[in-house]
């Protein structure tokens, strides 16, 4: 991209930084630490994260109210349902709060993009940028961790697909579709839509994996749906009465 200035570059840099090399690194680190169900639970807040931040940061954009943090309760406590799931809660502190860091960081992203989609730039070039510094930034990682390269795996058409699904679908179209949906519907009200994360997780078990669907799933899905749809409604905001003066 042509004509971008030192700041606009620099927030490229931030949001590459922190959706693309910072949270999936420490998602990843905490899963060695701790339990996936626990990951998967703190991972959910993200959307709290998000409307903070919001408010801090983007004060003439997104306006918070009630009904966000009831739905949020809401959507937690049916999440927590789905991920443990008959389980019990085992508190590991250090990958704990490294997903809790995610989190922080995955809605610092959100609103870094939202800034982003203010430049006006193509939704795929923006994307383009933000892996680029993304990649950038995980490259010393690499001298951190046991990685070795062994050009050898590529001829393995199992993992070949694997990383094409990763590198294609999880990380290309996904990145593309929320940077889009950001721009379109603003940081918050796109971060509420992670709340679905676990039920589509459900779903898809339940459909491909055969397996089973127990009163815990099925009551948390409700409750995540609930909270869902509690934090779009617009039970809370002002009404307007019939000579046009706010109540």
């Amino acid at each position: 991209m042509k004509g971008t200035t030192i700041r606009q570059e620099f927030t490229f840099g931030a949001a590459g930084l922190c959706g693309v090399c910072l949270y999936y690194l420490l998602e990843n680190i905490a899963l060695t630490y701790t339990m996936a169900s626990n990951v998967g639970v703190i991972i959910s807040v993200a959307p709290f994260f998000t409307a903070i931040l919001s408010h801090l940061f983007l004060k003439q954009d997104e306006k918070l109210r009630v009904n966000f943090f009831i739905g949020f309760i809401v959507a937690m406590a049916g999440i927590a349902l789905i991920s443990f799931n008959g389980s019990t809660l085992q508190l590991n502190p250090l990958g704990d709060l490294l997903a809790l860091l995610a989190a922080f960081l995955w809605a610092c992203y959100s609103i870094l993009t939202r800034k982003i989609s203010r430049f006006g730039y193509n939704t795929i070039l923006t994307t383009r940028r933000l892996f680029f510094y993304g990649i950038l930034f995980m490259i010393p990682s690499l001298f951190l961790f046991d990685f070795k390269l062994d050009l050898g795996r590529f001829t393995n058409v199992t993992y070949l697909l694997n990383i094409f699904f990763l590198g294609l679908g999880a990380s290309a179209l996904c990145f593309v579709t929320w940077n889009f949906a950001v721009k379109l519907l603003g940081a918050v009200k796109t971060s509420i839509y992670i709340y679905l994360v676990p039920v589509i997780t459900v779903a898809t078990s339940v459909l491909i994996l055969h397996e089973p669907f127990t009163w815990m799933t099925g009551a948390g899905t409700v409750l995540t749906l609930a909270g869902l749809l509690l934090s779009e409604s617009k039970l809370f905001k002002k009404e307007e009465n019939h000579n046009g003066l706010t109540k």
